[in-house]
């Protein structure tokens, strides 16, 4: 049994160096979006090569999370957690040298992989280590100051970007990963899960990311109407097909498809899709518009997008308790009905915009209906399963939201006619923020209609989450097997 108090020396230096390990996956998640301008610009790459540095990082991670997560469990979760560290740490040392975009992306999907084996071990590790009536505030304080993090991010890396440049973004996970491994080698306890399989799903692994990969590269290069087009979407779906089919027939599947039995817990997911693929299309095109279209700099724009991320860290524990009280259904249809509207509030963000008339008021609205909903739909998905399968419930619901993300990524500008240049003409891209907006609010408000068609309250007694306090904008917590 676990027994580390965290008052104790060790407990603290437990908690810091899941912090660290965390707060590394979670800030490269925030900055890059700011820097991808200053990246565009000094390495001559076109909108697709800037597409490819957010996505080539979410294909792996997306792909590969739940992998990464049921190694910790069988090999050590302290020696799968340094292992992604020290990856994640040479991936970023690779993209901050990176000297074209095309090395540069390669260096992205690597840290993918990185971060696929640190994510999900850093709260394995505070759960496997701390005493049962110490868990929970442990659980509490890493979520609260990874929140933390990710609000200091965009600051952060606006200031990096515009001083030191674009590329200490990365080179500042070095750094900190040679002070996180260490202190996790020497007061961090091993700890595995004897009932976990011997098995890996390495081939369903494979080929999600693949299958990933190629509609991605699908959705990017669809302007040129080419045959490598054509194939590549072919080949994505007969990937997912075959991943459905590995799923359903190998013996111990990373995503065993019986889950998906419980009707609440695939229509939480289908709102989750809808949720977060406008979140992610959201932030990396709002990133550029206000560098590129109404001219601000990178730190402007990265401070500019604070306000969603404190609201969450202020407000996430409270829409917690409050859909305990009521219910998750009316905060799973307002709250995607709340970030349309701030969607539709960027519509006013343009040449010339004031950041109190036009920017803040936009960025309110939608922290606002985030802090509403994210709470309720982690809470919602736990409830749909077996308290067994708590962890593998919220490690898909994690997955399918990077993967929603990085769709909307590869999408919205083929939908909305962006050009490969786009990114370098104000005016261009002004024209095609709009119709993304108006792309955004309508899979939110259909995210809100799903949610009021399926949601039920859940049966008393079922799980509930233990990361309360969540300040993430791109994914929704991650939670794990209790007692793990």
């Amino acid at each position: 049994m676990p027994d580390v108090r965290l008052a104790s020396p060790q407990g603290k230096w437990i908690l810091l160096t899941t912090v660290l390990g965390s707060s590394m996956a979670l800030l490269d998640s925030t900055v890059v979006n700011v820097a991808l301008p200053h990246i565009g610009r000094d390495l001559g790459a076109d909108l697709a090569a800037l597409q490819w540095t957010v996505n080539a990082y979410m294909v792996t991670l997306a792909g590969l999370i739940l992998l990464g997560g049921a190694l910790g469990d069988r090999f050590g979760r302290r020696r799968i957690f340094v292992l992604g560290v020290l990856w994640f740490a040479a991936a970023s040392l690779l993209c901050g040298l990176a000297p074209n975009a095309g090395v540069l992306i390669a260096a992205r999907a690597l840290q993918g992989v990185g971060g696929a084996l640190l994510t999900p071990g850093s709260l394995a590790l505070i759960q496997a280590s701390f005493h049962a009536d110490d868990r929970g505030r442990a659980v509490g304080l890493w979520s609260g100051f990874g929140g933390v993090g990710a609000a200091v991010g965009p600051f952060l890396g606006g200031w990096l970007v515009d001083g030191p440049g674009w590329r200490w973004v990365f080179l500042l996970n070095v750094p900190l990963a040679l002070l996180c491994a260490p202190v996790a080698l020497r007061h961090v306890p091993e700890s595995s899960d004897e009932r976990a399989h011997t098995r890996f799903d390495v081939l369903g692994a494979a080929l999600c990311a693949a299958a990933l990969a190629l509609l991605t590269y699908a959705l990017i290069e669809a302007r040129t109407a080419s045959w490598a087009v054509a194939v590549s979407a072919v080949a994505g779906v007969v990937a997912a097909v075959a991943f459905v089919l590995v799923e359903r027939r190998g013996k111990d599947p990373m995503m065993p498809l019986d889950v998906f039995s419980s009707r609440q817990f695939t229509a939480v997911n289908l709102v989750t899709l809808c949720v977060y693929a406008a979140f992610g299309g959201f932030f990396f095109l709002a990133a550029l518009q206000l560098q590129v279209v109404v001219g601000w700099s990178a730190l402007a724009a990265g401070t500019a997008l604070l306000p969603t991320t404190v609201l969450m860290l202020l407000l996430s524990a409270r829409s917690g308790e409050l859909a305990e009280r009521l219910g998750p259904r009316l905060q799973l249809t307002a709250g995607p009905l709340l970030c349309a509207a701030g969607m539709l509030l960027m519509l006013r963000v343009g040449p010339g915009a004031s950041y109190l008339a036009d920017v803040l008021p936009a960025l309110l609205v939608l922290g606002l209906g985030m802090v509403t909903l994210v709470a309720p739909l982690t809470a919602s998905v736990l409830a749909a399963v077996d308290t067994a399968r708590a962890g593998l419930a919220s490690g898909i619901n994690n997955a399918a939201a990077r993967a929603a993300g990085l769709v909307a990524v590869a999408a919205l500008p083929l939908l909305t006619g962006m050009g490969e240049e786009a990114y370098r003409s104000p005016a261009a891209f002004d024209d095609a923020f709009g119709p993304a907006m108006l792309i955004c609010a309508g899979v939110l408000v259909a995210g809100s209609v799903i949610a009021f068609a399926t949601v039920r309250r859940p049966a008393p007694g079922c799980v509930r989450p233990e990361c309360r306090t969540h300040g993430s904008v791109l994914t929704p917590p991650l939670e794990r097997e209790r007692g793990a």
